[in-house]
Order: structure tokens, then C-alpha cells, then sequence
């Protein structure tokens, strides 16, 4: 049965900075990872690029304030050319850069990386612009971006999983992964841009939870009365007992174990508050060791907020 969560407890400023770039987080976490990964395999020094790292962790330091995180925002680019010059000035590295595979692979994977963060910082700048806005987004292009993100996960696994898109071939470390989009305005959905930031949450979410061989199955869908996105897995489930507290800030099911995660376990707690940011409504159901189930409803555009051209980013 779904239980339908109402409210959490309240938020400091901090929090709720944290929370709005939670995006930023999970990516800031996974580049502070790479670089640590390069710095073992290459020296075994977690620490070899210890600059960058502090850099790192600076970065995730500043979302607790809205003003920091969003000057951070504008300097992505600084940052990516004072990380790849350190890279560029450290012996160790310098010498098999181009002939090392682990190498190669971790700089284009800190490439792919910095790439996902100029386009979360976009999206966070102009929400900041416009909180309210709702934009048209073109189905296509959104299930472009998605099958993006999908890709990045599965990169930045390592080779420990694959995510496939069609049952019939998934294997028992594949995650089969059935993405829908669907709208009533034809190739465009409308909708607020951070929910993009939710969705992507909740998915990373049921990968995360799920173990290999599971399947996530997300669907958005826009219709006169309002706009419905759903996201369910197989995976380990949450107790009913937590259901209502799984959402609060920073909290996590007590079965999750030693799961890895890059983010705060602010996922759930960033959709509750988005979803009430925009008058609708959310439900969890779940059951412990089958999987969970999100469900999000939001009302119809307000005729004041309808965007006249399709969103860019």
C-alpha cells in the first residue's frame, strides 16, 4: 500500500542549500573519487593530487550556502583547468598519460565528468533566475539527456554492471532499465526544470538500491489534469515502519547496509520539497526485499507560468 508523505521536519538554511544542489553534490563527490582512484593506481597515494582534492572538497563545502554554491556554479570551467593542470604537472601522471589504459580511461572519465557539471550548473544558475518557472522540454531531447545520465552511471561503475534497455539481452549484472516520456502538448512535455533534478535522483536511487540483475522501470507523463512521474525497482524495498521518516533530511533506510552512495541521502528529502514547492503530491510504496515505488503528481501548469518557447539549456 502507498503511503502518502505530508511533511517533513523543517530545514536550516544550510540544509536546504544543500539539498536544492544535491545534483551538484553527487558530481562533485564522484570527481573527488576519480581523482583519488587516479592518485592509487598511480603512486598508491590517495593524496597524490591533493590540491585538486582540497578543491574538491571545497566545493562540497560551499553548497551550504545558496551565494557560494551558485559562484561556484559560474566557475566550473577555473576549476576544470586548475584540476587538468595539476594532472598535467605531476611526474607520476605525466609520464603515462597516454600510454597507461587506467589513465586514459580516469581523464576521459574526468572529462565526461566536468561535462555533466557545466550542464547541472546551467540548469542550477537559471533556476536561481526562476525558481517558478515551468519550461516546454522537447521529448526527444529529454530522453536524450536521460539515456546521458544512464550512461554516465554506468561509466562510472567501472565495469561492475551494465544497464541494458531491452529484457531479452540483459545478463545477471545487467540492470534492465524501461525509461517512458509521454505528453499531451506533442513533442513537448511542460514542466518545472528542477524536476529534472528529481528524476534523475530517484532513478540513481533505485540503481543503487537494487542489486545487479534488478530492473527500473521511470515514466513521465503530462495530461490536462496535472503531470505524473513514477519510478520503481526491484531492490531491497524500505521497512513500512519508515516510510514517512525514510524522506527526512539525511536519512536513510536502516537496510541499507554498506550501499555506496556519492550523495547525502537528500534525494527523497529534495522531491518531497519540490513536489510541495509546486502544490502536488507524493507517495512511497514498498515492500522489504521486492523493491519501492515513487510516485509524484503535480498539478497543471498555471496559465501565467506557460512557457512560449521550448526550453534550452
Amino acid at each position: 500500500m502507498d503511503v502518502e508523505i505530508t511533511s517533513i521536519p523543517p530545514l536550516s538554511p544550510g540544509e536546504l542549500s544543500l539539498v536544492n544542489c544535491h545534483s551538484m553534490l553527487n558530481i562533485y563527490n564522484v570527481l573527488r573519487g576519480e581523482l583519488t582512484l587516479l592518485g592509487l593506481h598511480v603512486a598508491q597515494d590517495p593524496d597524490l593530487l591533493a590540491t585538486s582534492i582540497s578543491r574538491c572538497d571545497a566545493l562540497v563545502a560551499g553548497l551550504r550556502c545558496s551565494e557560494a554554491a551558485l559562484l561556484d556554479a559560474t566557475r566550473i570551467e577555473q576549476h576544470e583547468r586548475a584540476i587538468f593542470d595539476e594532472i598535467a604537472a605531476t611526474p607520476a601522471l605525466a609520464r603515462i598519460r597516454e600510454t597507461d589504459p587506467f589513465v586514459v580511461e580516469s581523464l576521459a572519465n574526468l572529462q565526461s565528468v566536468f561535462w555533466i557539471l557545466r550542464v547541472r550548473a546551467r540548469e542550477l544558475l537559471a533556476r536561481a533566475l526562476a525558481p517558478e518557472a515551468w519550461h516546454a522540454f522537447d521529448v526527444a531531447e529529454l530522453r536524450a539527456d536521460f539515456e546521458e545520465v544512464f550512461r554516465a552511471i554506468e561509466k562510472n561503475s567501472k565495469g561492475r554492471y551494465r544497464l541494458v534497455y531491452n529484457l531479452a539481452i540483459q545478463q545477471t549484472h545487467d540492470y534492465y532499465i524501461d525509461f517512458k516520456v509521454e505528453g499531451t502538448a506533442g513533442r513537448h512535455v511542460l514542466m518545472p526544470a528542477v524536476l529534472k533534478d528529481v528524476m534523475r535522483d530517484l532513478i540513481a536511487n533505485a540503481r543503487k538500491y537494487t542489486a545487479p540483475g534488478g530492473e527500473i522501470h521511470a515514466a513521465l507523463h503530462a495530461a490536462t489534469d496535472g503531470l505524473r512521474f513514477v519510478v520503481a525497482d526491484t531492490g531491497r524495498g524500505i521497512p513500512a515502519s519508515e516510510l514517512q521518516t525514510v524522506v527526512h533530511y539525511g536519512r536513510r533506510a536502516s537496510n541499507v547496509g554498506e550501499t555506496r552512495t556519492m550523495g547525502g541521502g537528500f534525494g527523497l528529502t529534495k522531491a518531497f520539497l519540490v513536489t510541495k514547492q509546486f502544490g502536488g503530491r507524493l507517495w512511497i510504496g514498498s515492500v522489504e526485499g521486492q523493491g519501492t515505488k515513487v510516485r509524484i503528481w503535480l498539478p497543471p501548469c498555471p496559465r501565467t507560468q506557460q512557457p512560449s518557447q521550448p526550453w534550452r539549456e
